[in-house]
């Protein structure tokens, strides 16, 4: 755990950055604008496709304008248009994206009007002329009358622009001003706007403002449905057309009961009409609602203007649909960027909120969003920062996609089944830089533990414990300390006389060959090569890493290499070289291990008194015929997973008290039921040898060598030839002591 502080504190700072952009405390563009870019890809990928034909968008074309004329067009032609949507086609109701700002003088009226007052004042035949004529040269008044008492709602502009000039007609706003004074909602506010002729806006059934939200991309994502302008509040073309549809039923505003002043708390808008049940329409902070695209361009039916106009238009197409008059010609400029195109009809974006407030299948955005985007980055930062450390690269990978997928199911859940928006990006942004941050860190950090580590036991330790002790580098040092720990010592029988015979190049490479060998085997079982002396191996267990099997992998090593030399001396014999043998020592006990030397050089071993005995064994193994042997505290520790031949109780040079000397002969249930026989006969027989009864010994090694000659039972027979000379004293332990080492 300690060693995995530093990544804890930066992993936390990391969290605490984006923690304070999704609390709103400071934004980070590039979060910002990842979110809209994966808004934009979710409506994408979920919208219905198809074409509604509910809604229909006469739409002033390139067509209409190249066969009707230039835009604008005269108020007789758009009175005609009128008339014909709801005489000859029968439409439902008929909203239009164009405002009609200024008066229509294209008729000439009012120059006739000036000649009557003028020149022509007595002129009585172009006086009633003028008054047969002025119905019909009155296209303000004839575009009035084609508007009156129908379902017609007019659009109309706000703007933002300072010291901008109002002009023409709004409607009577949904809420009047201070309704939401105490409330403290963040409505879209306007200073001034372009609305219709008086005459046509009391003419129509009712108006709406047609401004879209124009997010800090200049992507148009959201429309608002309520906006403030001196204090009250107007509301979205798309809702006052369904508001008519439906009866002109009252704007409620909805509130959570946990709504307080601190909270803007407008989380709906409830439409109550006398048929039907009631509707409800979500909206977020800025009273807006999210635009539900059902496809790219094309998802409503569209005709030309001047098709309509004409009579060409299918009244199929149009008996009983709801229709929207806009533009898509690019000269006229009502071309927007969306999530489903960079040159959208902006006619086509209200037939797409006009179809889902009627469906209710609007997106929510709600305010309390920002806490649940706190919560996700929060849950999935914190699980990151504290589990990764803990994992390798490669389950730490695995944890990081499940979370990652873990958090897209669950967004695209709540988008999918609640139609709620949840934030996605920061917590991506999460996942990905503590991911990076924590394999950064591995790569650059650990891996240069590693390489320390490596640089510093690499030399004696295999590499499988070197790559062990990485994972937890400061546990591992080559301070010195005291531990119980095996030592083994092996040396080649013999070797003045080996080197002697052989030319130096020859000596090197079997040299190479016999200690590459037997190195090979030390760490096969997790042993730290400690050093070669000359032909000689040293070699021990337990330490840097603990092992609580040391005895047991040092006698297996020991095993192991007896094992490999008839193999390694048959290739040497076929080269003409002697052949091999070796002696092997081993002992466990309190040692004390560390680096130890002098400036100028220094190693990594092993040091103390069990060390000195390892030693000593591998030094009397010759005295005894044996290949190994092991000392007491290490039989002691393996006797019931290995068979031992006891050989002997000595006392080594430099110590005074005898130990137990014992010859392995392999895992227990594994050595043949004669040689365990003979094992039986040879322990009876040391027991008698130290009883010093060397008669009966002497037979009972008769009787062994019969069996199976051994170079053990012709030493222990002259033992007994010179103890019988020199007799050892009623007081004698049994052990032999050894003058030389």
């Amino acid at each position: 755990m300690k060693q995995h502080l530093p990544r804890y504190a930066l992993g936390l700072l990391l969290l605490l950055l984006l923690l304070g952009h999704s609390a709103r405390l400071y934004q980070i563009p590039l979060i910002n604008h990842l979110d809209s870019i994966i808004y934009d890809v979710k409506v994408r990928l979920t919208m219905p496709q198809g074409v509604d034909q509910r809604v229909v968008i006469v739409d002033i074309d390139e067509k209409s304008l190249a066969e009707q004329g230039r835009w604008p067009w005269g108020r007789d032609k758009l009175a005609s248009l009128v008339n014909a949507l709801f005489d000859r086609y029968g439409v439902k109701q008929v909203g239009f994206d164009v405002v009609f700002a200024e008066p229509d003088e294209s008729s000439g009226l009012k120059s006739l009007e000036i000649l009557a007052k003028g020149e022509l004042h007595d002129a009585g035949g172009f006086q009633s002329t003028l008054r047969e004529l002025r119905p019909r040269l009155d296209y303000d008044a004839r575009f009035a009358t084609a508007l009156q008492s129908r379902p017609v709602i007019l659009g109309y502009y706000f703007s933002s622009k300072e010291g901008g000039v109002s002009s023409g007609a709004v409607p009577p706003p949904a809420f009047p001003a201070g309704t939401f004074s105490g409330r403290r909602i963040a409505f879209t506010q306007w200073v001034s706007y372009g609305g219709n002729l008086p005459a046509f806006q009391q003419a129509a059934a009712g108006g709406g403002h047609f401004n879209p939200l124009v997010d800090f991309d200049g992507i148009s994502r959201r429309v608002p449905l309520l906006v403030e302008y001196n204090g009250a509040y107007y509301e979205a073309l798309a809702l006052a057309m369904v508001r008519n549809l439906l009866g002109n039923p009252a704007l409620t505003p909805g509130y959570p009961e946990s709504a307080s002043s601190t909270y803007a708390a407008m989380e709906w808008l409830d439409l109550k009409p006398k048929e039907g049940g009631p509707l409800r329409i979500p909206v977020d902070e800025n009273v807006a609602t999210l635009v539900p695209f059902r496809g790219y361009q094309g998802s409503f039916p569209y005709i030309s203007a001047t098709d309509v106009l004409s009579g060409r238009a299918s009244r199929d197409q149009l008996a009983g649909r709801v229709v929207l008059v806009g533009t898509t010609a690019p000269g006229l400029m009502d071309l927007r960027a969306t999530p489903v195109g960079a040159a959208y009809p902006g006619v086509e974006i209200h037939a797409n909120l006009i179809a889902g407030l009627l469906d209710g299948t609007l997106k929510h955005k709600p305010a309390y969003i920002l806490g649940a985007d706190v919560l996700t980055v929060l849950l999935a930062g914190s699980l990151l920062i504290f589990l990764l450390p803990m994992l390798s690269p490669l389950r730490a990978t695995v944890f990081a996609i499940i979370v990652l997928l873990l958090l897209l199911s669950l967004n695209f859940a709540f988008w999918h089944v609640a139609n709620v928006v949840l934030p996605l990006a920061n917590a991506l942004m999460a996942i990905i830089a503590l991911y990076a941050m924590n394999m950064s860190w591995g790569y650059f950090v650990e891996s240069r533990s590693k390489r320390q580590l490596t640089g510093l036991f690499g030399q004696y330790v295999p590499p499988e414990l070197v790559e062990e002790m990485s994972r937890d580098p400061e546990n591992y040092s080559m301070a010195g300390r005291k531990a119980e720990l095996t030592v083994l010592f092996s040396d080649v029988r013999g070797f003045t006389t080996i080197s002697e015979g052989l030319e130096p190049e020859q000596l090197a490479t079997l040299m190479n060959e016999y200690l590459g060998a037997m190195t090979v085997i030390v760490r096969k079982h997790r042993g730290t090569l400690d050093k070669y002396i000359g032909d000689a191996i040293m070699a021990f267990w337990g330490a840097p890493v603990d092992d609580p099997e040391h005895a047991k992998h040092a006698v297996l090593t020991a095993l192991e290499m007896q094992a490999a030399l008839p193999a390694l001396n048959k290739e040497l014999a076929a080269r003409g070289w002697p052949t091999l043998k070796i002696g092997i020592g081993v002992n466990s006990g309190p040692m004390t291990v560390g680096d130890m030397g002098s400036p100028v050089r220094q190693s990594y071993t092993v040091m103390g008194d069990a060390v000195n005995l390892g030693s000593r064994l591998e030094g009397i193994t010759k005295q005894y015929g044996v290949g190994i042997i092991v000392g007491e505290l290490t039989r002691e520790q393996l006797k019931k997973e290995f068979a031992f031949r006891e050989l002997d109780r000595v006392r080594v040079k430099g110590k005074d008290e005898p130990v137990g000397i014992y010859e392995p002969l392999g895992q227990e249930g594994q050595a043949p039921r004669d040689e365990l026989e003979e094992l039986k006969l040879w322990q009876q027989a040391l027991r008698v040898y130290r009883t010093q009864d060397w008669d009966q010994a002497e037979v009972m090694l008769l009787n062994l060598t019969r069996i199976k000659p051994r170079y053990l039972y012709e030493l222990y027979g002259q033992r007994i030839q010179h103890l019988r000379k020199a007799s050892p004293g009623a007081d004698w332990d049994g052990a032999w002591t050894f003058d030389t080492k």
